[in-house]
């Protein structure tokens, strides 16, 4: 690491007095990384479903799917936790795209399980690999009573697939254009935008400062996790967090792994603001 990078030095600063280990990946395209516990191995929790909607669209773009295709929500995908068909019951037939868009959005765990269901686990693993995720895998569908665990990742794949993904060079530019899309809609990015300036993230805002953020969360009593891509005036940068070995399994907004997170994030976002487009000149 480059010793003028001040930066990784506040952030490990501001982690000293954290009850857990943060990976952190993140990367302004301007040649500066910051890694960080870049290659730990940790839980996916919900973050998986990134994966899960890229290889939706390698299979839609190789011919073998389509996002008009009709799913069924069925018993057997039936499990508690995130999202709004848990309220609903079995019976609704929705076109893949909206199910995808669900698993993403409000994280819809059987919306999830019905996707999983239409690729399969080993397509899905085998894209992963195929995209250079080495330490990625989805180990089962969601069911919190049969498995403790739903995947596994790196903060180094994680952010590989958002890096690609904003250069249109993950799958192709048109589907890569598609999955951000869809990853702007998300409702739960409270660790990377919590501690931004509101102004900055209030649509209404005229003066053109505007920040938009295209992300996959994931939290389970082991990890708290969030990753995406930061887009900015000056431009757009990969910040990828992901968390492990804390003492506080509850979930709850100011779980010490969001606030630490959060406060991370405007750290890396203040930089890039003030250096106008990049962490280091």
């Amino acid at each position: 690491m480059d010793e003028r990078l001040t930066l990784e030095r506040r952030i490990k600063a501001e982690l000293a007095s954290y009850d857990g280990f943060m990976g952190l990946y993140a990367d302004d395209f301007h040649g500066n990384v910051i890694a960080m516990g870049a290659d730990e191995k940790f839980e996916t929790a919900s973050t998986i479903k990134t994966y899960i909607l890229v290889s939706l669209f390698d299979e839609i773009e190789k011919g073998r799917a389509s996002l008009e295709d009709m799913l069924t929500y069925q018993r057997k995908h039936v499990v508690d936790g995130s999202g709004v068909l848990v309220s609903m019951e079995p019976g609704a037939v929705m076109r893949a795209k909206d199910v995808a868009t669900l698993m993403i959005i409000v994280s819809d765990n059987i919306a999830t399980n019905m996707m999983i269901d239409y690729l399969g686990i080993d397509t899905i693993n085998r894209c992963i690999q195929r995209l250079g995720c080495r330490d990625t895998i989805l180990h089962n569908p969601i069911d919190f009573e049969k498995y403790d665990r739903l995947g596994t990742t790196t903060p180094r794949d994680y952010a590989s697939i958002f890096v690609r993904m904003a250069r249109g060079k993950l799958l192709s530019p048109q589907s890569d254009a598609r999955m951000v899309e869809i990853l702007k809609k998300q409702h739960y990015n409270s660790m990377i935008t919590g501690n931004f300036p509101p102004v900055y993230m209030d649509p209404d805002n005229t003066d053109d400062v505007l920040i938009r953020v295209a992300s996959k969360s994931g939290s389970m009593n082991a990890c708290r996790n969030d990753g995406g891509i930061i887009y900015t005036p000056y431009g757009s940068y990969v910040l990828v967090m992901l968390h492990k070995d804390f003492s506080d399994a509850m979930y709850y907004p100011g779980h010490p792994a969001t606030v630490f997170g959060a406060r991370v994030s405007r750290m890396l976002l203040d930089q890039y603001l003030a250096l106008e487009g990049r962490f280091v000149l």
